[in-house]
């Protein structure tokens, strides 16, 4: 069974705040191999939640370099894997930018280029205009006017799905007198 718990946007914010200028070792990094910025953003969202999906090709996780999804690494497969995810893990709606709050995710389209980057939502300055942190050209509270693209898009992270025990085993045990089955 699945339930929803709370994006803790504080923690994703605060995993950005102190690892967008340098490396969680923990991770490899991909900078020079096609980019850092998603796999930067997917590790700031799990600090968030703290809960991946496991669902092979199509799910969102990451437990080394050749164990990992297109999803975890990838800015259109980000896309995908959080607006369609009915699954474990986080789960987003596109939203306005009047609507994204801290912790939220920011892709940017250029041009002949695509949808070619992620960025985590950090903050406002006073007058409203969006701070980012980032990977592969590191940045922390950088103005997401400096950057050079066509189109954006917000992902409003909705929530957080996680897989809980089948309350109906403690149920049958419990009622047969044959186990109590702890809810872990």
């Amino acid at each position: 069974m699945l339930v929803t718990k709370t994006y803790l946007r504080e923690r994703a914010v605060a995993y950005a705040r102190k690892w967008a200028l340098s490396r969680n070792p923990l991770f490899i990094d991909y900078t020079g191999q096609g980019g850092n910025c998603t796999n930067f953003v997917s590790q700031a969202m799990y600090a968030g939640g703290c809960t991946m999906n496991f669902t092979p090709i199509f799910g969102w996780y990451y437990l080394s370099e050749n164990e990992r999804t297109a999803s975890w690494t990838g800015v259109e497969f980000l896309y995908d894997f959080l607006i369609k995810n009915t699954g474990p893990g986080p789960f987003a709606h596109q939203v306005p930018l009047q609507e994204a709050e801290v912790g939220d995710v920011i892709q940017l389209y250029r041009e002949g280029k695509g949808w070619y980057h992620s960025l985590l939502l950090v903050g406002y300055t006073e007058d409203g205009t969006p701070l980012v942190a980032a990977q592969s050209d590191d940045a922390l509270d950088r103005r997401l006017d400096t950057y050079t693209y066509d189109k954006d898009r917000f992902l409003h992270i909705d929530g957080v799905r996680q897989k809980v025990p089948d309350t109906e085993d403690c149920f049958e045990s419990l009622m047969e007198g044959v186990a109590i089955i702890p809810n872990d």
